[in-house]
């Protein structure tokens, strides 16, 4: 099992860059396929991005590809996600998620385990 812990969120202006930062611990982090989602108010969660176990493949949803990158350092447990030009569409709660296989899917029901989410409020 693992326990993962999102940081990072918080009332930023619209432009800029933004990076989020997913702390695990429990059992071995590099054995998960990681992933960020998020959930704005009223609308389903949704697929972000997906790195696999060494953190070399990574995938991106058509909605932030060019914008996002996730990435992953296995030495400190730590899964990151950084937002390029930031908009208000941005706004959200953002969640990371671990799934015990070597290659992260995009559908949340894949993952296993989540944190507890960090806000991020985009304004203009």
């Amino acid at each position: 099992q693992v326990q993962l812990v999102e940081s990072g969120g918080g009332l930023v202006q619209a432009g800029g860059s933004l990076r989020l930062s997913c702390a695990a611990s429990g059992r071995t982090f590099s054995s998960y396929a990681m992933a960020w989602f998020r959930q704005a108010a009223g609308k389903e969660r949704e697929f972000i991005a997906a790195v696999n176990l060494s953190g070399r493949n990574t995938r991106y949803a058509d909605s932030v590809k060019g914008r996002c990158t996730i990435s992953r350092d296995n030495a400190k447990n730590t899964l990151y996600l950084q937002i390029d030009s930031r908009t208000v569409e941005d706004t959200a709660v953002y969640y990371c998620a671990a799934d015990l296989s070597e290659y992260g899917g995009s559908r949340w029901i894949e993952y296993d385990y989540w944190g507890q989410g960090t806000q991020v409020i985009v304004s203009s």
